[in-house]
């Protein structure tokens, strides 16, 4: 998501496709078009990226899936941004009050070089809270907590459930080199709880053949004890 209300969902500046558009310019162009309709695009604020922790949020970006003047309401773990009908600079600041606080002052930095906001604009105290740590924090005191996972039942078992985290956080971890070098511990400590043992076994790992397997096993033994 640029901070002009571009958005990018299927490729690469590099040409890379990543995945399918899935419809998506086509159900924006339709809540521009009926008369009481609203486009709302999700995203989380950050990702893991080889480099580290970096921002969903950009000044620009070579690639563009939804242009800009489609822009339309754009929701983060932060907040909602309503862009429709507002200037360059009311979406660069509504945007920045929904990124992530690691990053909020290298994008506005970066608006003011290109003199797209007035050089007397601060982020506003509320939006300077926007972490994980303060998020979870709002959540507790909120009780959400309380809320059950999934609230109209799930046909997977507590297992594959435990399974789909623990790969999920693995392949976060994966794909920076902080999180590989972490991994070299990982394959020492392997993973020796029953729920690893259980898991192991569900994905066909339990008695692995040849290098590849072992180290595999090993990594994931690990990430099932860590969850």
């Amino acid at each position: 998501q640029t901070l002009l209300g571009a958005a990018v969902s299927d490729a690469l500046d590099n040409g890379q496709v990543v995945s399918g558009v899935g419809g998506q310019y086509n159900f924006v162009a339709m809540g521009h078009r009926l008369a009481d309709g609203r486009s709302v695009l999700m995203l989380r604020a950050t990702r893991m990226g080889r480099l580290g922790l970096q921002s969903n949020i950009v000044w620009n970006y070579g690639y563009t899936t939804i242009p800009r003047h489609l822009r339309d309401l754009v929701v983060t773990e932060y907040g909602v941004a309503d862009l429709k009908g507002k200037s360059d600079e009311e979406c660069i600041q509504a945007l920045i009050c929904i990124a992530d606080a690691r990053f909020q002052s290298g994008l506005l930095a970066q608006a003011r070089l290109e003199g797209k906001v007035d050089p007397a604009w601060e982020i506003p105290p509320r939006a300077r809270h926007n972490t994980p740590a303060h998020l979870q924090q709002a959540l507790a005191v909120a009780g959400a907590d309380k809320f059950p996972r999934f609230p109209f039942g799930s046909d997977l078992q507590p297992l594959e459930l435990h399974l789909a985290k623990s790969l999920r956080a693995l392949k976060r971890q994966m794909s920076n080199w902080p999180g590989r070098l972490a991994a070299i511990g990982m394959l020492l400590r392997g993973g020796r709880s029953d729920k690893a043992r259980e898991g192991l076994e569900r994905l066909g790992l339990a008695k692995p053949k040849g290098l590849k397997q072992k180290l595999l096993a090993r990594l994931v033994g690990a990430a099932l004890c860590e969850q």
